[in-house]
């Protein structure tokens, strides 16, 4: 799907000398970025949903520890 992205000018001027450096264009790094940050985004989700847990399994032992 074809998408326009409109970009700061200083920071379009750092992603132009990024691509220039690793030989490739800034579609294929924005490609990259935005895959990295849904993935990371992702664990990031998971993270809190097992601290929850924990959170939740230990909550009375959490409490007398409070209180000791």
């Amino acid at each position: 799907m074809a998408m326009n992205v409109r970009l700061p000018e200083e920071l379009d001027q750092r992603l132009g000398e990024l691509a220039a450096r690793r030989h490739t264009s800034k579609h294929a790094l924005l490609i990259q970025a935005a895959d990295r940050f849904l993935r990371e985004e992702v664990t990031t989700e998971q993270a809190v949903s097992i601290a929850l847990d924990v959170a939740d399994r230990y909550s009375e032992l959490m409490k007398k520890l409070e209180d000791a």
